[in-house]
């Protein structure tokens, strides 16, 4: 029993201390170690103090602080996690910190420093106003040895042991042990033990400015160095000035600080500063302001220091998606800030997320989810994508938003690598062949050819040929101009999975019948096609022996990307092309709006093109949706309509679905001014012609 009690209590500390960490010498009583919490290796700071080498005023100081930093609990200050006091040692466990010095010296001095020094300076003034306001106490050791920065790069005060309060017997600085640290007093303290003359806070202001110069220029050698500028901004001289004034009365309280420190032009008015306070509060702002702040954050991110990024700003923004009805406006900036997590931290953050999201029904959240998929795709497991992802996803292709149908068929481009064979080759090709056959939108039709050419690597070789030859031949029969050029520049770019005999009886015979085809542009893709397909047979024709060669990849595996030769511009073509088609109605595209309307079928507005008068038919929308268990790859094969989608093909090959209000309207005027001339033909009919000498009655 007595064995129990004689046991060194230090070995059931929870905690393995680790290597010291430099910084603290001759100016703290403490000597600071990075430590792991046993059991679940979280990093934390432990401040060891030795009893047993420290003299017994150093005791008593060491005692004070560690019943101080217990009990002081603010965000601006160290947070105290555990502690142990024995006969031999004392430890403090704080979150993990590193000195400011320290932090400082490793930092790459650019702009991005200015802005955390910035933010770490406005904590700290208001820790101290906190400390003096509030508590009515006086840190009495403010200055480069007494602050720490933890793992995101906030600022905290530590360096308690000489902390004392502003009222009663007790309202006298101690004295200080180290030396060193005297170059911090302030003028009015040169008598020993005298009373602060001026306001309370007078000397920790003094303190600040010392602060403010090693901050920008290192250590102070000499309290007679503050007379010298050195790097201090000159947005925080006049503030700077007033810090270390022989007068203690001029000296502002913190909170004073602040406001002129935040006033328009001064040193802590800034983007960065503001976003962190916008943070800060984000729980009682309403919706209109946090999408704004959203909007504006994402631009903003990448002049902001990339530790305040990853360990600041992100988590905040996770907590805003998880409990602050922040909505879609959050994504963009979250999905950027996500590029700066290794593998596992992804996984952790932002993959659940991502699975959680896609659950949400509302239609912004998804346009906005689809249209960065290529952000986050890299880290979805297949089994994620198949099982949790595509299944929401799905359900797009029928939404009766256009826009909601445009952006789900683009996703395809980046997902489809990762589909199963049921998912990719049964249920996304039933999807397609609905989508070629039902859709009213010319620009959906587009972009479903499109991003089929594109993805037909992935497919499954005996279903790649049963559906590829269709579906592009289909493509040249739709009314629409871009998806004709769509579908001859897919022929092109896909020639490696067509046999020759296919290329010769079912290819180069539609090819050739679409040089008489209205639109120029599309007659130019078609020589081009033509003359490809041409050079491919002759050249087996000169040689047979190539024919195994050649067709090689139409029963296996392949890449679009190997298409070589003469087929590269179509490859690039598709790009090209639509990217040329959306840059001239980009400025009139207003897909994006009344997406929370279930019954909107508004969509992007498409470029005007002059329809074909044998070819061009109306497309009704069907009145209530079509099941796509009611199409089979087979579908394929039907000639009744075709792959596309609409004329703005954005910056991958895209068009931008929808219908064009200017192009209606210019049809209507046309009808209207072809009646008109119908019924002025009649009315001149009707009157016959004049009889000689008749006279001509004038028009009322």
């Amino acid at each position: 029993m007595w064995s129990f009690f004689s046991r060194d209590p230090t070995k059931d500390f929870n905690y393995d201390i680790g290597e010291p960490v430099p910084g603290l010498e001759g100016k703290s009583i403490w000597t600071l170690h990075n430590g792991k919490k046993r059991g679940t290796g979280e990093a934390v700071s432990i401040f060891m103090f030795d009893v047993k080498a420290a003299s017994e005023s150093q005791l008593t100081v060491a005692k004070g602080a560690f019943k101080r930093i217990k009990t002081l609990r603010h965000p601006n200050f160290l947070t105290f996690l555990d502690g142990l006091e024995t006969d031999k040692v004392l430890y403090v466990v704080t979150e993990w910190v590193t000195p400011l010095e320290t932090y400082l010296q490793n930092d790459d001095g650019d702009s991005k420093n200015g802005l955390a020094i910035s933010w770490g300076l406005h904590q700290i003034i208001k820790g101290l106003s906190f400390l003096v306001n509030d508590c009515h106490l006086i840190h009495n050791n403010v200055c480069l040895s007494s602050v720490f920065v933890d793992r995101a790069g906030e600022w905290k005060l530590g360096g308690v042991e000489y902390m004392y309060s502003t009222q009663g017997p007790d309202s006298y600085p101690p004295v200080k042990i180290f030396p060193a640290l005297e170059r911090y007093d302030p003028p009015e303290k040169s008598e020993a033990r005298s009373k602060p003359k001026g306001a309370v806070w007078s000397s920790d202001m003094w303190g600040l400015g010392c602060l403010i110069w090693e901050a920008f220029n290192g250590t102070l050698p000499k309290t007679s160095s503050l007379k010298t500028l050195g790097k201090i901004p000159k947005s925080l001289v006049p503030c700077y000035c007033e810090l270390v004034g022989a007068n203690p009365k001029t000296r502002p309280n913190p909170a004073k600080m602040i406001e002129n420190c935040r006033k328009p032009g001064g040193f802590m008015k800034n983007q960065f500063v503001e976003s962190m306070l916008f943070l800060e509060e984000i729980q009682i702002k309403d919706s209109s302001e946090k999408t704004k702040f959203f909007t504006s954050l994402t631009s903003s991110i990448d002049t902001f220091p990339p530790m305040f990024c990853k360990y600041k700003i992100l988590p905040q923004l996770l907590n805003a998606f998880e409990y602050s009805n922040a909505g879609s406006s959050v994504l963009t900036p979250l999905f950027k800030l996500g590029k700066m997590l290794d593998t596992d931290e992804y996984q952790k953050k932002i993959v659940p997320c991502v699975i959680k999201l896609f659950s949400v029904p509302d239609r912004s959240t998804r346009v906005k989810l689809l249209q960065q998929v290529e952000l986050f795709v890299e880290h979805l497991s297949t089994d994620i994508v198949n099982n949790q992802i595509y299944p929401n996803i799905a359900t797009g292709f029928m939404d009766t938003v256009p826009m909601v149908r445009e952006c789900t068929i683009k996703a395809m481009l980046h997902l489809a690598s990762k589909l199963n064979y049921k998912n990719l080759n049964e249920e996304l090709m039933k999807q397609f062949a609905r989508l070629q056959s039902k859709d009213d939108q010319g620009g959906i039709r587009t972009n479903t050819t499109v991003c089929l050419g594109k993805i037909a690597m992935y497919l499954n070789p005996s279903i790649r040929q049963k559906i590829l030859c269709s579906a592009f031949l289909r493509a040249l029969k739709d009314p629409f101009p871009p998806q004709r050029q769509a579908g001859i520049l897919a022929m092109a770019a896909t020639q490696n999975f067509y046999n020759l005999s296919e290329i010769a009886q079912r290819l180069l015979p539609a090819l050739c019948s679409m040089t008489m085809d209205p639109e120029k542009g599309v007659r130019d893709q078609s020589f081009k096609a033509i003359k490809g397909f041409l050079a491919k047979l002759e050249k087996v024709s000169e040689n047979p022996e190539l024919l195994e060669e050649i067709e090689r990849e139409v029963l296996t595996g392949g890449s679009n990307n190997s298409s070589g030769g003469w087929a590269g511009w179509a490859v690039t073509g598709m790009t090209s092309l639509t990217s040329k088609i959306y840059s001239k109605t980009k400025a009139g595209n207003t897909s994006g709006k009344n997406l929370s309307s279930p019954r909107s079928r508004q969509g992007t507005p498409v470029r005007k093109t002059t329809p074909p008068r044998q070819t061009e038919r109306k497309t009704t929308p069907p009145k209530t949706a079509v099941s796509s268990s009611q199409f089979t790859t087979d579908n394929w094969s039907q000639n009744d309509s075709g792959w596309g989608d609409g004329d703005n093909w954005t910056d991958d090959s895209w068009v931008s679905g929808g219908t064009s209000t200017d192009e209606a309207k210019r049809l209507r005027e046309e009808k209207k001014k072809q009646r008109q001339q119908e019924l002025q033909e009649k009315r001149e009919a009707r009157k016959g012609a004049m009889k000689l000498g008749a006279k001509k009655m004038p028009q009322s």
